[in-house]
């Protein structure tokens, strides 16, 4: 009898605690059930890996980009040294056509003082030993004057033609450079545009099942900031403005939008804690701030984040990268200022980072 009540007791334990954990909601990193009842085909370790790639191809990027820079200003280098020897082609030149001037000069002026014959037949027809001397004088003048005009031709032509090498060897260099900078540039735009698009896609569906997939880390930059609050993107074109007016509004703008491309790194203005991570509703994926002073920023539109809810942050720290999730017409990140962490709230952020000097 002392089993049998044993057994009667323990069974409704078990129903109770097997609907419980059936009731039980679901964790931010566990996966509901398909309709068929097996695993989403986008579960953690899948989820994990394409934003590793998604991450993986926008550093590259970056890398891309920074060489093409240091190409574009070495290019830019070549292209003045190519410049100056061109200039100096042209002095040379101008030189050349001087002494030309000048071995004209002494031709003609030889035959004005020689009455049309050579200076030799002068000299032989002179009537007096000084007459003699002075011919004599004269033609030697004349041919110093005339060999060194040719000399200093000969000097300049050959300074010329070496000119000439040096500019042109200058010309190719450059054209082979600006061929690889073009080679690279077209590899960068087409790397940007894959992880841009993956990056999107990817936020698209995370919004699409109102669940944010948990932060991905991005390599943060060794930057130290001399200052405690920064702007939310290194970056920027200032795009519509807080308390604008237009369509895409139910009431008035409540933030300031920064049209940047996809994918671009979201920066925390200063030091706080995540308060809110989200991944729907009409600003698609948003970070939520709250900082001294009982302020709070708003980072909305996002592609992704790279931090959680409870964590802190530092000014500067990449939180995110931009996109154009929920109610977006384009790639933007929306920046707001609040006094509470809700929407309705929001101040200027202009005036706010002003404030805090911070001039946008």
């Amino acid at each position: 009898m002392r089993s049998l009540r044993r057994h009667r007791v323990v069974v409704p334990v078990l129903l109770c605690v097997l609907a419980v954990l059936g009731a039980r909601p679901l964790s931010a990193d566990e996966e509901p059930a398909d309709s068929a009842g097996g695993p989403e085909m986008h579960g953690g370790a899948v989820a994990t890996g394409l934003s590793a790639e998604v991450v993986r191809l926008y550093e590259e990027a970056a890398v891309a980009t920074q060489r093409y820079e240091a190409g574009r200003a070495a290019a830019e280098e070549q292209r003045a040294r190519a410049r100056r020897a061109e200039e100096l082609l042209g002095t040379q030149r101008r030189h050349i056509a001087a002494l030309h001037e000048d071995l004209g000069r002494i031709a003609r002026a030889q035959y004005r003082t020689s009455g049309g014959l050579p200076v030799a037949a002068q000299m032989m027809l002179a009537d007096s030993p000084d007459g003699l001397m002075r011919g004599h004088h004269a033609f030697a003048q004349a041919d110093l004057a005339v060999n060194n005009a040719i000399a200093k031709n000969r000097r300049a032509e050959a300074r010329l033609a070496a000119d000439e090498a040096k500019a042109a060897a200058e010309w190719q260099a450059l054209e082979k450079r600006n061929t690889q900078l073009s080679a690279l540039k077209q590899d960068i735009e087409q790397k940007l545009e894959s992880a841009r698009t993956e990056l999107q896609g990817r936020a698209d569906a995370a919004v699409a099942a109102g669940a944010c997939r948990g932060a991905v880390r991005l390599d943060q930059p060794e930057t130290e900031f001399t200052s405690a609050w920064v702007t939310p993107v290194e970056t920027y074109v200032l795009s519509s403005s807080y308390g604008s007016g237009g369509a895409r509004w139910a009431n008035r703008h409540t933030g300031q939008d920064f049209a940047v491309p996809i994918g671009t790194p979201v920066r925390a203005v200063g030091a706080g804690r995540v308060v809110r991570v989200s991944c729907g509703g009409p600003f698609g994926i948003e970070i939520v701030l709250r900082h001294a002073g009982g302020y709070y920023t708003q980072y909305a539109h996002l592609a992704s984040v790279a931090v959680d809810p409870g964590e802190r942050v530092g000014p500067g720290q990449w939180i995110g990268q931009s996109g154009t999730t929920g109610n977006s017409t384009g790639p933007h990140l929306h920046f707001e200022t609040r006094v509470t962490p809700e929407s309705g709230s929001a101040v200027d952020p202009v005036s706010w980072l002003a404030a805090r000097g911070v001039s946008l």
